[in-house]
């Protein structure tokens, strides 16, 4: 049986000591045995399992609750149940697919508000709170976007905001956009570049921040980084299956 120290452990992998001991720390390995001197002795079970641990985060995905998700199939997976860790990888990465075809379709959507013509909405003039009741959104919700720029409306003398058509249906825009879980600043960067050309390919807008943007989320390049946490989905699941043949016996060697 091949046991390592931390040192030694965290130089096979490639990071800190003290990144050991916090993954020690948050259960995402179990917890290794100490010598009377109290040092930790690692062993082939950690090693895998801290592998698994990264690969399992290497895409930082938080909507809708994928991020827990992936934290507890890898505690899961630390604990030694693997049958189970294997069963909720799948609910995972099928999660992951959903969340890949919601992105796809808010695209589409949004082609389909951008082209069509609707005669009925041509004609609105609203308020904000009615804006918010007709799109079933908040008032709070459509302040903010207004305060991210992604909307500017015009006023009327009195100073009170009225929405048109064209800004109802750029509302409906943002409002499938966000809830597909893209990020104010993708839909910003895609609004801005429509505004100059209304022929580009939205799908490649919005999934490509611009050099200037020194500070990108993954939800800046939602597909993006969709189909790299699907890739890591499908790479987890071998590595548990894997884990469950090597290790099932006695997790700890």
């Amino acid at each position: 049986m091949n046991t390592y120290k931390t040192s030694e452990i965290a130089r096979r992998i490639g990071i800190h000591p003290n990144t050991v001991r916090l993954y020690e720390e948050l259960e995402l390995i179990s917890k290794p045995a100490r010598k009377e001197n109290g040092y930790r002795v690692f062993t082939e079970f950690h090693l895998e399992q801290i592998k698994f641990a990264r690969i399992s985060l290497q895409v930082e995905v938080l909507q809708n609750g994928l991020r827990k998700q992936a934290i507890t199939i890898i505690k899961t997976s630390a604990l030694g149940h693997f049958d189970k860790a294997i069963s909720l990888a799948e609910q995972y990465f099928q999660q992951i697919k959903n969340e890949q075809k919601d992105a796809e379709d808010a695209i589409l959507i949004t082609e389909n508000l951008l082209y069509r013509d609707n005669q009925e909405e041509e004609t609105l003039y609203l308020t904000r709170k009615e804006a918010a009741n007709y799109l079933q959104l908040s008032i709070d919700a459509i302040r903010n976007w207004e305060m991210n720029g992604l909307l500017t409306v015009k006023r009327k003398q009195n100073g009170y905001r009225i929405y048109n058509g064209d800004d109802i249906r750029r509302l409906k825009i943002i409002r499938c956009l966000r809830r597909a879980n893209y990020s104010l600043s993708a839909i910003l960067r895609m609004l801005n570049t429509l505004t100059e050309n209304k022929e580009v390919n939205l799908r490649q807008i919005i999934d490509t921040p611009k050099d200037k943007e020194d500070i990108i989320s993954v939800c800046d390049k939602l597909i993006t980084s969709l189909k790299q946490a699907e890739q890591n989905a499908a790479v987890m699941i071998k590595m548990l299956q894997q884990m469950k043949i090597q290790f099932k016996e006695n997790p700890t060697l």
